[in-house]
């Protein structure tokens, strides 16, 4: 078994899904791994990481959509608002979305089944640079 890591920087325009399978994919295949699992693991309070449908835009646009009115930005609601309306909610949409994920890799490959893409959900409105680290174990 071998292991590698990698920190995987990711700019973050703005709130909302962004995937990033390419990008893992990509440091995967480098690897030369046939097989063994990934881990990822975002470094950030008020961002997380979804596998999730990267086909149809609607599907993104409406996981959005569903976390807004389920987490209004109402300052009225929450404690913690020094760092603006959307810093509460974005903690909450972290707390009840993923900090991690565990790929397979089979056959080199991401195991993603054939509509699965990675992503990495900001939950914050100004855009900033999001760190994951990858955690490849295998042979």
């Amino acid at each position: 078994m071998r292991q590698y890591q990698h920190r995987l920087t990711a700019r973050a325009d703005k709130r909302g899904l962004l995937e990033i399978t390419s990008e893992v994919e990509g440091w995967t295949r480098g690897q030369s791994v046939e097989s063994g699992l990934l881990t990822l693991f975002i470094r950030h309070t008020s961002a997380s990481l979804l596998i999730q449908e990267n086909v149809s835009p609607d599907v993104l646009h409406d996981l959005e959509r569903f976390l807004m009115r389920l987490v209004p930005e109402d300052e009225a609601l929450y404690r913690h608002v020094e760092e603006g309306p959307d810093d509460m909610p974005a903690h909450i949409k972290g707390a009840l979305t993923q900090t991690h994920l565990n790929v397979p890799i089979l056959d080199g490959r991401l195991a993603l089944g054939r509509y699965q893409g990675v992503f990495l959900f900001e939950h914050r409105r100004v855009p900033r640079d999001r760190e994951v680290l990858l955690h490849l174990v295998g042979a």
